[in-house]
């Protein structure tokens, strides 16, 4: 059984502020199946953006798996950018931004294939 988007978004905020980071919703979508978009912002000026991996998103210990958009967006510019075409191509999805240096905040990234 997979957890509602909703859920799942305020879980993985509450463990961003327990590991000291900050992150925000910047696009609420969908409580129940929403997809779900991450932007890293590496406070450095660029930014990472992960979303759903094709294929499975989940491992086999249970684990939700991300992937790098295609194309990469870097810079926080593009972000809205992103956010405004998907908008026109499923009004569901959510966004969330979290500050980490590291650019992983802790989330399970699988390399392009």
């Amino acid at each position: 059984m997979r957890l509602k988007s909703e859920i799942w978004v305020h879980a993985l905020l509450r463990r961003c502020f327990v590991a000291g980071l900050f992150g925000a919703v910047l696009r609420k979508g969908a409580a129940e199946a929403g997809a779900i978009y991450i932007v890293i912002n590496r406070l450095d000026g660029t930014v990472k953006l992960l979303g759903p991996p094709p294929g499975s998103a989940i491992d086999e210990a249970g684990e939700r798996l991300w992937a790098e958009t295609v194309p990469p967006v870097t810079q926080a510019t593009e972000v809205t950018r992103f956010i405004e075409k998907m908008a026109k191509f499923d009004p569901d999805f959510w966004v969330v931004e979290i500050e980490d240096r590291t650019g992983t905040a802790g989330l399970t990234v699988i390399a392009p294939e």
